[in-house]
């Protein structure tokens, strides 16, 4: 910085404008007005040195963040290896993972699209809020035999049990004999995460409650809302763990999640209920369009199974529903809750044969496009 940007200091100004008036009125003319001249210039470099210098050290912090990436040549020096060597992958995670989803009842149209009264579904949302954390779907078709579904879950890592409406029948029996089956891989050592959305939620709570009246009905269907984190919440190890905390505290005060449901549960219901509260905690709330207060997110005590009545798939990936959010915020939102999960799914033990799963993946189906004709998914899978 030059000398005299800092040697207008407001003590050198001050001494040169308290001269007595007997010196001024000895001074020619030109010296008086070239003093107060002078005087006036200290002033405009008090106002402006400050900024001078706030722009100075935002170039030079500029500067130092450039620096810290490193060009080819920068990587190359003291090495006589002319590429960079990478980490070997951790050889406990499975960086191959592959999640079962539980197909649903119908066609996902209201028989629109398929009116075969053996067809299940499965929302492309679900398949590419997987994907994009990097894994793949093998589907998981609620009326087949339990002997093929069983030979499934022992080509998966995990299982999500998606959204819908049927609480009763072979598929209220069939959610019961998955998640029996998972929390049995989790207790003989393999981890097996379980996501549970909307539906899936409420039927782990009446399976978990062993009461099939257990829920409330509630009012919010096609509603953004907050999730109000339970009074000395311990995030450690759930969902929310690695979210940023910017994002955390806009969860309580934007509507960064959808909601679409009838039925649910009151935090008052699910404690009284020993069988509840001793499997899962509370981790958020939400209120619907009646100020009735329902349990929003669930996580295990004991097991890695994580519930919401909310739909973590559909901000990135459903069009179809008006109050879907689709900002920056709630996309985030979406990625972190699929990191979250597939990063559980990468600590399973189970490495199954790749021949197996390739002739089970999703990939040997493909989705039709519903949004002209559908209830709400843009595209779906349908098995029949």
């Amino acid at each position: 910085m030059p000398a005299h940007f800092l040697s207008s200091s407001p003590s050198s100004a001050s001494t040169s404008s308290t001269a007595s008036p007997a010196d001024s009125s000895d001074m020619p003319k030109d010296a008086v007005s070239a003093s107060s001249s002078s005087g006036r210039y200290s002033e405009i470099w008090n106002y402006l040195w400050v900024p001078l210098l706030l722009s100075v050290s935002k170039e030079l912090t500029a500067a130092k963040a450039e620096s810290t990436i490193l060009l080819p040549s920068d990587v190359r020096l003291g090495s006589a290896r002319s590429s960079p060597s990478c980490p070997a992958p951790d050889p406990k995670l499975n960086f191959r993972p592959v999640v079962g989803i539980l197909t649903h009842p119908g066609d996902g149209a209201s028989g629109r699209l398929n009116n075969d009264t053996n067809a299940s579904y499965i929302a492309a949302s679900y398949v590419k809020f997987v994907e994009s954390a990097g894994a793949r779907v093998i589907p998981l078709i609620y009326n087949e035999p339990l002997e093929i579904l069983h030979e499934k879950l022992n080509l998966v890592n995990g299982v999500i049990f998606t959204g819908g409406w049927a609480k009763s029948g072979l598929y209220y029996t069939t959610v019961g004999e998955i998640f029996k089956k998972s929390l049995e891989k989790n207790d003989v050592g393999d981890h097996f995460p379980v996501l549970a959305t909307c539906l899936g939620f409420e039927l782990l709570t009446m399976i978990i409650s062993k009461d099939i009246k257990i829920l409330e009905e509630f009012s919010a269907a096609d509603q953004a809302s907050t999730l109000n984190f339970m009074k000395n919440t311990d995030i450690r190890g759930t969902v929310f763990q690695r979210f940023p905390p910017d994002l955390l505290r806009k969860l309580s005060t934007d509507c960064l999640v959808m909601q679409n449901h009838h039925y649910g549960i009151s935090p008052e219901r699910f404690q009284e209920n020993t069988d509840l509260s001793s499997f899962f905690k509370i981790l958020t709330t939400s209120t619907d369009e009646d100020d009735k207060v329902y349990v929003s997110t669930a996580q295990a005590h004991s097991y890695p199974v994580t519930a919401f009545q909310w739909h973590p798939e559909k901000n990135a990936f459903e069009w179809g529903l008006s109050r879907i959010p689709h900002s920056e915020d709630a996309v985030q939102v979406t990625q972190h809750v699929a990191n979250f999960f597939i990063s559980e799914a990468r600590k399973s033990l189970n490495r199954p044969p790749a021949r197996k799963v390739l002739d089970n993946l999703i990939y040997n189906y493909s989705p039709t496009y519903c949004g002209k004709a559908g209830k709400g998914y843009d595209e779906v899978y349908i098995f029949s």
